[in-house]
């Protein structure tokens, strides 16, 4: 068997994957990106170090641990190998599920210790200046900008989950939006009175900008332009978030994901239950609403003795 018919084989295993992940699991377009770049880097290390004759079964840990030399040898930091580790893992898991392997040798390696990087989250009174401060000055579209903000900030979504709102998931007689998040799981999130007055004076202007070119779009949140399927991207999120922080005297390094801690922490804050924000963030385990709330030990213990019966 050739390199080349012995690559193909190993890129098709790869692609079948990524197909299950896009069709089955409803996987980001980021992150499909992200394990295609890390799977096929991968793969092209296998052709290399085993020649023809290839097989995925010959894989064992001591090669996952030795391909992620080769990336730091590249000058490639802790964080980039461990998400490629990530990528590896979930693919063996996945071939080990399919009877392709007998067992997964990535479980056993060990992933780099990465240095704890939270977003500083902006105040309170910060993020309220930044959301009242969304005006003619600062924003391309103002009232389409201010639902940005106040939906990633007020609901706590994610930047895929905004873009990926209809006009039918906002459920107005029940003041919530219907959000899918990782995996196509959905959940309701409250919509606060200052997110729904936002979005009240966004619609008009969306209907209007859409007759006038002619288009229609299921989208609640539009691109200016109306280029494509005229849905804002997350790429353009980012983009429209960071300008405005910065135009309202917030860091340049905020970006979508920091409203969402912001989100967190300040519920936290203002006294709200860990479990009620673990399921407005949608996240399956309490230990993920921590590191996103940014709790200290302190914080823990206040609450428990602010709320437990027997802390009295």
């Amino acid at each position: 068997m050739t390199e080349l018919a012995q690559k193909t084989d190993l890129i098709v295993l790869v692609s079948e994957y990524l197909s299950v992940l896009a069709n089955e699991r409803g996987t980001s377009p980021h992150t499909l990106r992200a394990y295609e770049r890390e799977l096929h880097g991968f793969a092209a290390y296998l052709v290399k170090m085993f020649g023809d004759g290839v097989d995925i079964r010959r894989v064992e840990h001591q090669h996952v641990r030795a391909y992620l030399g080769t990336l730091y040898a590249k000058g490639l930091s802790k964080a980039s190998a461990a998400r490629a580790l990530a990528a590896i893992r979930s693919w063996f898991k996945w071939l080990a599920k399919t009877g392709r392997v007998e067992q997964s040798p990535a479980a056993l390696v060990v992933t780099p210790k990465l240095p704890k990087h939270l977003p500083r989250v902006p105040t309170i009174e910060q993020m309220n200046r930044a959301v009242d401060g969304v005006s003619e000055e600062a924003a391309a579209w103002p009232t389409r900008d201010r639902v940005i903000f106040e939906l990633l900030y007020g609901c706590g979504i994610r930047n895929a989950e905004l873009v990926g709102l209809d006009l039918n998931d906002i459920h107005w007689a029940n003041e919530a939006v219907l959000v899918r998040g990782k995996g196509r799981k959905e959940r309701y999130v409250p919509l606060g009175d200052a997110a729904a007055e936002a979005i009240r004076a966004y619609l008009p202007e969306r209907e209007a900008r859409l007759q006038t070119a002619g288009k229609q779009s299921d989208a609640l949140l539009v691109n200016a332009r109306l280029r494509g399927t005229a849905r804002l991207t997350t790429r353009s999120v980012g983009r429209i978030v960071k300008a405005l922080a910065i135009a309202n005297g917030l860091p340049a390094e905020v970006h979508p994901h920091t409203l969402r801690h912001a989100f967190g922490t300040h519920m936290l804050e203002e006294g709200a239950d860990l479990r009620a924000i673990q399921e407005l963030l949608g996240h399956e385990r309490l230990s993920t609403t921590q590191r996103y709330t940014q709790l200290t030990t302190g914080q823990v213990a206040e609450v428990y003795d602010r709320t437990h019966p027997r802390a009295k």
